[in-house]
């Protein structure tokens, strides 16, 4: 068995999906045998907060479902700016292998998670220091989305970005991708295939299950009205376009008999909340994240899941976690994705009506039309969890991700103790293609 050091940013008791799936596949490793390390800092997304059990120390270690999380401190702020949320990232990479570099003692492979992928960073440094293969997981496209999505500009932080991306890539063992459409993005850029591994994010299916009670039923236990509920529960981020959300509620303002309820948090939801607010939008409720293993209860109390995101190119290779849970819990869906999600979600397993991204318009008709139709509703549902029971079980995709860190720590090479993580000619080529694509 193998000693596993995973490295990133995210972990919990924070909420959200990445968290999940690196806690996810860590446990289920640990199940198979393995000795696993998470190599983290302390909680505080989204808020930038610190709980007060985790202060006041540089290191401090402890135990999440068999796994060994080591935290260490580094600058932390409540990311109202690109910059301040560059920052910590940048922080964390540069203490974490100073800090918490002997507390991790000698691991067999690295997995760097690459959301942020300053990660890539730390990866590195550590894989260079403790000679082992270090995988790069990948489970979007950075810098790529931000600036698609008009949020990096910067001329210099986007080759800069571009510049550690690639050096990620290059110099990582293996690139562990989770969609498709990243895979064939990095081929066409030139990687080589051999190097890419795709194993797409799993579920869990025992516990994200059909619940054997109507909605109605769901919503009394949480304390919800018996309105037609429409739930988008995920990170609220720039790349999710939930303003067309709004727009569709406000479209549909005079339907007392029809509620959307917003769950979980992220950058924008301040923003979210102060945009209901001023347009007087009675139908929406937001509630807080919650707990992992209430999820498929929240499931069960919609009468329409929705999955969203932005109209973008890149976003074409974005397959959403929720969309698995979704469909293992036998719920209809409402996708706002293009690409890989709709062809999976829509036209492979028929579990999701595929609604334009960013038409309110279209999402108001599709709303309505499942609510008018619900057994065309119920039939998304069973389709969605008998595919997800046959192709996304997490157990299943894990043993996959272990059968290829065995093959990878089998044929390792060793690492020269003379060569340096970062070269000074890296360094000084890079920013010279800078310049020169300026002049």
């Amino acid at each position: 068995m193998s000693h596993i050091l995973f490295i990133t940013y995210y972990y919990p008791p924070e909420k959200g999906a990445a968290m999940v799936r690196i806690s996810e596949t860590a446990k289920r490793l640990v199940k198979l045998g393995h000795q696993v390390t998470v190599l983290t800092t302390v909680p505080n997304y989204p808020t930038g907060i610190v709980p007060p059990e985790y202060r006041g120390r540089i290191m401090q270690e402890e135990m999440r479902d068999g796994v060994r999380v080591v935290r260490v401190w580094n600058y932390i702020n409540s990311n109202t700016t690109l910059l301040r949320r560059i920052l910590p990232h940048i922080s964390f990479n540069l203490l974490a292998p100073l800090l918490g570099g002997r507390a991790v003692g000698h691991p067999d492979v690295i997995i760097t998670c690459s959301l942020p992928l300053f990660n890539a960073i730390a990866g590195r440094l550590l894989s260079w220091w403790k000679r082992c293969p270090n995988i790069f997981w990948v489970a979007d496209l950075w810098p790529e989305t931000p600036i698609q999505l008009g949020i990096l500009h910067n001329r210099l932080m986007i080759r800069l970005s571009r510049w550690l991306e690639w050096s990620a890539y290059e110099h990582a063992s293996i690139v562990w991708v989770v969609a498709e459409g990243v895979r064939n993005d990095l081929i066409q850029r030139g990687f080589p295939q051999e190097h890419i591994f795709l194993g797409i994010n799993g579920v869990d299916t025992a516990l994200f299950r059909p619940i054997p009670q109507t909605p109605v039923q769901a919503r009394t236990m949480l304390d919800w009205d018996d309105r037609f509920t429409v739930l988008y529960a995920g990170t609220h981020g720039v790349v999710h376009g939930l303003t067309t959300i709004l727009d569709a509620a406000f479209q549909m303002r005079d339907r007392t008999d029809i509620q959307f309820v917003f769950i979980g948090d992220g950058a924008q939801k301040t923003v979210l909340i102060d945009q209901a607010y001023k347009r007087n939008l009675k139908n929406i409720t937001f509630l807080d994240a919650q707990q992992y293993e209430q999820m498929p209860l929240i499931y069960a109390a919609a009468d329409i899941c929705l999955v969203p995101a932005r109209r973008a190119q890149v976003l074409k290779g974005f397959l959403p976690a929720k969309l698995f849970e979704i469909m293992a819990c036998g719920r209809p869906i409402l996708l706002g994705v293009d690409g890989e999600a709709r062809q999976l979600a829509e036209q492979e397993a028929g579990a999701a009506l595929f609604v334009e991204p960013e038409n309110p318009t279209a999402l108001v008709s599709a709303i309505l039309y499942l609510k008018e139709h619900p057994y065309i509703a119920e039939s998304l549902g069973k389709r969605g969890r008998a595919f997800a029971e046959a192709n996304f079980d997490r157990d299943q995709l894990v043993t996959a991700v272990e059968a290829r860190i065995g093959s990878l720590v089998g044929k390792q090479t060793v690492i020269s103790i003379t060569e340096t993580p970062f070269s000074t000619s890296e360094v000084l080529a890079a920013a010279g293609s800078k310049v020169e694509k300026n002049q």
